[in-house]
């Protein structure tokens, strides 16, 4: 699978692509990632790629020209259409089934916006614009790195063992995970419960089944449709 993103910042994300379970993706071939500097696209000679908004307003509006250009170069070079996301706080919310939906796509490109928006113009072009959360961030590069480690997880291959991705939270409907434990089983008067060192792995599955579910009941209400406040996590034992 292919990944192209736009952005006017390439090396913000450059470190971040180049680490963990993305890098062994690209090693194995599973995966590629290709970063496009926005402003290479400008028709402006000094590479500017924003200007002010017609109808007045504060901030700056980043121009249609650039992004038009880019998809196209994206598309003459694969020689194929891709699907184009714009990121932005306006579009609809991203989750796991987008990640496995955008998972069966060959070429993905993301668009980063900046300041205070992309001219609407851009949309006519692109397949889906795409939130990652009710807030607004400062530019679309943190939702693109979002957007594609959530993506490749689902790539068979990328993570080592997929059924670890098929327990994960919301992989299967809108539930969350059940919780892990490791080494130590007493570390500072907390134990692992004891289910988990029975070795009766059909009451282990109930258990953490039946937690997932506490958990979710606990955190996100709202998954159950339940109008409910999250209560957060339960402190027990001693001070960490």
């Amino acid at each position: 699978m292919r990944f192209d993103i736009v952005t006017v910042f390439p090396e913000m994300l450059r470190p971040f692509f180049s680490q963990g379970i993305l890098l062994g993706a690209q090693e194995k071939g599973l995966i590629e990632i290709h970063l496009h500097d926005l402003r290479v696209f400008s028709p402006d000679p000094r590479g500017i790629v924003d200007d002010r908004p017609f109808g007045g307003g504060a901030g700056m509006v980043m121009r249609p020209e650039p992004f038009f250009r880019a998809v196209e170069a994206i598309t003459q070079e694969i020689q194929a259409k891709p699907f184009v996301v714009l990121l932005s706080a306006q579009g609809v919310l991203f989750n796991q089934d987008w990640a496995k939906k955008f998972a069966q796509k060959k070429n993905l490109v993301l668009l980063c916006g900046r300041y205070e928006g992309v001219d609407e113009r851009v949309l006519s072009f692109c397949d889906l614009e795409l939130s990652v959360g009710d807030f607004v961030l400062a530019g679309g590069e943190l939702a693109a790195a979002i957007v594609v480690e959530t993506t490749a997880r689902m790539v068979p291959g990328v993570v080592g063992r997929y059924d670890s991705v098929a327990t994960d939270s919301f992989y299967s409907g809108p539930r969350l995970g059940f919780p892990q434990y490791t080494r130590p089983r007493v570390f500072r008067g907390l134990s692992v419960p004891e289910i988990l060192l029975s070795g009766d792995h059909e009451r282990i599955r109930r258990w953490r089944e039946k937690e997932a579910w506490k958990k979710t009941l606990r955190h996100r209400p709202d998954l159950l449709g339940l109008n409910l406040p999250p209560q957060g996590c339960e402190r027990s034992g001693p001070e960490a």
